[in-house]
């Protein structure tokens, strides 16, 4: 017998592809201020389906109804987040921020998804596709990212230099951080087999 009623399972569903208002585009390879938004020109951009294929999970959420959203109760209850904390990052409230950037920066993976919900502010996930290259990712108020585990990314903040940010997780946190390459790791094979061989399967 499931521990969730039908609503339940209906509200915490992912955006549809076809309807997603999140946004994407393929980087430039410039080395400018790394919150700059580095769109190629012209611009190239990424549809959610692409996203999706990535592994890329995404919903619009009432960031200014948070705490009495059944839509996210149903999301943290069918994925079993348990854990939730909420981060704000500035430079004002985050010790050693210019070093804590660039250490979101380094390109790395996690060995659990990682879970962002932007209630204020912005910023930018960055995630390779299946060709290596960079997509970025803007994450702004109201929006709900989830990044499979395994897959290659960093994360910085736009040019408005702040975010607060709700951060999920299945029991007890564990945030580290494994900078590429982890071409062998566990959970870097466990991503390749899940979505980029299913990619492959799909196109033969």
């Amino acid at each position: 017998m499931s521990d969730f009623t039908a609503e339940e399972v209906a509200l915490a569903q992912p955006d549809q592809p076809e309807t997603a208002t999140i946004e994407a585009w393929f980087m430039d390879d410039s080395n400018l201020d790394q919150r700059a938004p580095h769109r190629q020109t012209p611009n190239k951009p990424v549809i959610a389906q692409k996203l999706a294929e990535l592994g890329v999970l995404y919903w619009k959420l009432d960031a200014d109804n948070h705490e009495k959203d059944p839509k996210l109760a149903a999301i943290r209850k069918v994925r079993g987040y348990s854990y939730v904390e909420i981060i704000t990052i500035t430079k004002d409230t985050l010790p050693n921020y210019e070093e804590k950037i660039k250490t979101f920066y380094q390109e790395h993976m996690h060995t659990d998804e990682e879970i962002r919900y932007i209630l204020d502010g912005a910023g930018y996930f960055d995630v390779r596709d299946f060709d290596d290259q960079w997509i970025r990712i803007l994450c702004k108020k109201g929006d709900l990212v989830i990044l499979p585990e395994g897959i290659y990314h960093r994360f910085t903040l736009d040019e408005g230099n702040k975010a607060t940010a709700m951060r999920l997780f299945v029991g007890a946190p564990i945030w580290t951080p494994y900078n590429r390459p982890q071409d062998e790791h566990p959970s870097v094979q466990k991503y390749k087999t899940t979505f980029h061989q299913t990619a492959v399967a799909q196109t033969a």
